[in-house]
């Protein structure tokens, strides 16, 4: 069968146990394999080198620009935005094969499977929490902040496919917190850079009904302790944030 139309884009940093597998996954059947390594120190680089077509050397500032500058080196009519940590499916692969010749929509948002080490996480909001992955080049493109940028489209239709991509979220609960404090950090510096006043009462709010509506409402508990842990940590990202936004925040004025 001919190659897809598609642009699969990557961004990596320190990816050497994730990216072969995130590769391989689409090796054979799109036309492109583009990597944009954020100034990995380990063998990702030359482990993508078997499977990209191009492969960009860019540190990361900001999320939401870095992921529109990758975007645009794609030469294809489709991008594919995957993650290193993400896989495609067979199915999945063969339903992009079925659906995209033929199409009339410019996106589709794709179902994840996420996991903490082996175990698929099929509550709490975790599934199929699909997102926008594929797309028309140039109908698509982020908010220009540090994390969670929203998505913007200027054209087309949006479908949902029905396959997932396998996400391994996280190795275990170390690295789970490690995420976490990487990605508050983030946060906020976002709302720092705003300009806008966060009040404590409203995040404290915010944490407090986060664990509820994770665990109670979309049923976080039929994951067991996972789910709890998982309703938990999304609480905790809002106090988190605060205390960082807080700080940077005071060290501003007293600067």
């Amino acid at each position: 069968m001919d190659k897809l139309p598609i642009s699969v884009v990557v961004i990596t940093k320190n990816e050497e146990s994730r990216i072969e597998q995130c590769l391989k996954s689409v090796y054979g059947w799109v036309e492109e394999i583009i990597v944009v390594d954020d100034e990995s120190t380990d063998k990702t680089v030359s482990l993508a080198q078997k499977y990209a077509d191009k492969i960009f050397h860019r540190k990361m500032e900001v999320e939401g620009s870095h992921r529109n500058w990758a975007y645009a080196q794609a030469s294809s009519q489709w991008v594919f935005s995957l993650d290193a940590d993400e896989i495609v499916t067979e199915e999945l692969k063969k339903e992009i094969q079925d659906v995209l010749p033929n199409t009339s929509m410019s996106l589709f948002s794709i179902p994840r499977r996420n996991y903490i080490g082996d175990y698929w996480v099929k509550y709490g909001g975790q599934y199929p929490s699909a997102q926008l992955r594929l797309f028309r080049k140039g109908c698509f493109r982020y908010e220009d902040v540090e994390v969670h940028p929203a998505v913007a489209w200027s054209e087309g239709q949006r479908g949902i496919l029905s396959h997932d991509i396998i996400h391994k979220s996280y190795r275990d609960f170390s690295h789970f917190l490690s995420k976490l404090n990487n990605q508050t950090t983030l946060e906020a510096t976002k709302w720092f850079k705003s300009n806008k006043e966060f009040f404590f009462g409203k995040t404290l709010w915010r944490a407090l009904d986060r664990f509820p509506r994770a665990y109670l409402r979309k049923k976080g508990y039929k994951d067991g302790f996972i789910g709890f842990m998982f309703a938990f940590f999304a609480s905790l990202y809002q106090i988190m944030s605060y205390a960082k936004y807080w700080e940077m925040k005071r060290k501003s004025q007293n600067a």
